[in-house]
């Protein structure tokens, strides 16, 4: 890759269109931060965006959090990536992650974690969400970034009542940040690597 353009997947799935809001302010943020960015729905991937998968410097795994877990669909993709598992297809490249459910816990640190140990199963390097927790005093409120006080990714809780229009400003900011995130770091991995191969 470019130092100057790394490329970044965003692999998710979204039931009711609220993660796919995540899914979109995550890509915006990478995006803003120079990368070329591909969004990829999990339940619909095909071979390209397989091969997309494999060419990305960074995948960002999102879905909304059912019954303590990732979706079933999200599910179904992660069994899929045996595949790449076998080849190492995806070592050393980096992850990140980011979730939703329709309350302010639902048990996301679980989905997280389940992210987590799928790209430590690929070989891949986790891209923490580097925030600290915001609402957390008598000075904070609820439009603090990382207003829910998640560390490992993007944290958006969504009312169970209300459609994707709704989903938490301060959510959308969070995840933002997170592909801003994903980017940067993404950009000095390449830096870092091309300096080791010139020494």
């Amino acid at each position: 890759m470019s130092a100057n353009t790394p490329v970044v997947s965003i692999a998710y799935h979204s039931g009711y269109g609220h993660t796919a809001v995540i899914a979109e302010a995550v890509r915006n943020g990478a995006a803003e931060a120079g990368a070329t960015v591909h969004l990829i729905k999990v339940d619909e991937i095909d071979d390209a965006q397989w091969e997309l998968l494999d060419a990305s410097d960074a995948i960002v795994f999102g879905s909304p959090t059912y019954m303590g877990t990732a979706s079933g669909a999200f599910h179904v993709f992660a069994e899929a990536t045996s595949k790449r598992w076998f080849a190492d297809a995806w070592q050393d490249k980096l992850a990140a992650g980011f979730t939703n459910s329709g309350s302010k816990s639902g048990d996301k640190l679980h989905t997280l974690q389940f992210f987590q140990t799928l790209a430590a199963q690929h070989g891949m390097s986790w891209v923490n969400l580097g925030l600290k927790p915001g609402w957390n005093s008598s000075t904070g409120s609820e439009n603090d970034l990382n207003r829910l006080g998640f560390f490992s990714g993007a944290a958006a809780q969504s009312n169970s009542d209300e459609g994707p229009e709704a989903v938490h400003k301060a959510d959308v900011a969070t995840a933002e940040h997170l592909g801003r995130r994903v980017a940067e770091t993404a950009r000095v991995f390449a830096a870092g690597r091309a300096a080791l191969a010139s020494a």
